[in-house]
């Protein structure tokens, strides 16, 4: 072998894939860069034959979305998360919420609830594992689908945390059951509700047709452009500040834990929209057609939810929550979009 073979072996990097980067990558770029190496690859996506339903589903939904830019791999999160960094953060929190519960439970703070607040939280919080259960499931299609990495490690913690939040309804479901009324735990019972209860169904509606969006592109928009920052001010802030009201500090003080995900969700989600206008103008409209899209059944939903507040002990005005969430959400798009909604 020639001296000169012999250098230019010498000179090569096991970070080599990233090109002339001339600095040493961070772990999260290392365990992160061009794991999607499918994309945009020829003929199809994966190493079977071109024609088989999983190319197809690729090609048409992913590489054939209209959300594109020439390149998915310079964009980087915000948090710049890994799941060894994932966990570490979340185990943390985890333990703080449950010295919280240990705390309220040695002075027995469900037995001072009152029997209509526990009414409230089993025809609004109890259900409330379905629907976002169901912002889980649409966080993991995206994670699947999208075109680098980056952008499917961010989506993938967002669907753990909503993982997180159904664990930690269904122990306070459990809990409030061995205290109230054991129907609390029934499943079935929660189902009906979820099923049937009028001020679920335009919700229900909503999250499943988001459900079977497909297009990579629009389901991130439905998902963390609408979806998500609606449901999260609702669900998280609005029912913390209507429990407080009602002498359910426990709820208050986990719903303000879990609301420190949904604002890391809406602060990556901001950081992508950013790249994705600015390395393709074009792609703002195209956001803003899918917000618009989705807005008239989200702000239907939010609507009908909230007029169960009204009937809490201590109530707080259906109106007044629906115009805070709807005018929070408004402010997030205007910051996010960099232009007004028009609705």
């Amino acid at each position: 072998m020639s001296s000169q073979r012999k250098s230019q072996r010498r000179k090569r990097r096991t970070w080599s894939l990233f090109g002339e980067l001339q600095r040493i990558p961070s772990e999260y770029e290392i365990v992160t860069h061009k794991l999607h190496y499918h994309f945009r690859r020829e003929p199809a996506p994966f190493e079977i034959d071109p024609n088989v339903p999983i190319n197809n589903w690729y090609l048409k939904y992913r590489e054939g979305s209209p959300f594109q830019v020439d390149d998915w791999e310079n964009f980087r999160d915000p948090f710049q998360l890994t799941y060894r960094s994932y966990i570490q953060q979340q185990k943390e929190r985890e333990t703080y919420i449950d010295n919280l519960i240990d705390e309220f439970e040695r002075k027995d703070s469900d037995t001072h609830l009152s029997k209509n607040w526990v009414e409230i939280l089993e025809r609004l919080y109890i259900p409330s594992r379905f629907s976002t259960h169901v912002l889980q499931m649409v966080a993991q299609y995206i994670g699947q689908m999208a075109p680098s990495a980056y952008i499917s490690n961010m989506v993938h913690f967002q669907g753990a945390d909503e993982c997180r939040r159904i664990q930690r309804s269904a122990y306070r479901t459990k809990a409030l059951s061995l205290v109230h009324n054991p129907d609390l735990a029934s499943s079935e019972k929660t189902r009906l509700i979820w099923e049937e209860d009028s001020v679920w169904q335009p919700m229900r509606e909503f999250l499943e047709k988001l459900l079977v969006t497909y297009d990579w592109g629009e389901a991130f928009a439905g998902l963390n452009l609408v979806a998500k920052p609606l449901y999260d001010e609702l669900m998280l802030n609005e029912l913390g500040k209507l429990a407080e009201l009602n002498g359910d500090r426990l709820l208050t003080y986990i719903n303000g834990d879990l609301a420190l995900d949904s604002q890391r969700s809406r602060d990556w989600t901001q950081a992508l929209v950013k790249y994705a206008i600015e390395h393709r103008s074009e792609n703002q409209q195209l956001l803003q057609q899918w917000v618009n899209k989705w807005i008239p059944l989200a702000h239907r939903a939010v609507e009908e939810l909230a007029t169960v507040f009204n009937n809490a002990p201590h109530p707080n005005k259906p109106d007044e929550v629906t115009q805070s969430v709807i005018g929070l959400h408004q402010a997030f798009l205007d910051t996010t979009l960099g232009c007004s909604q028009s609705l």
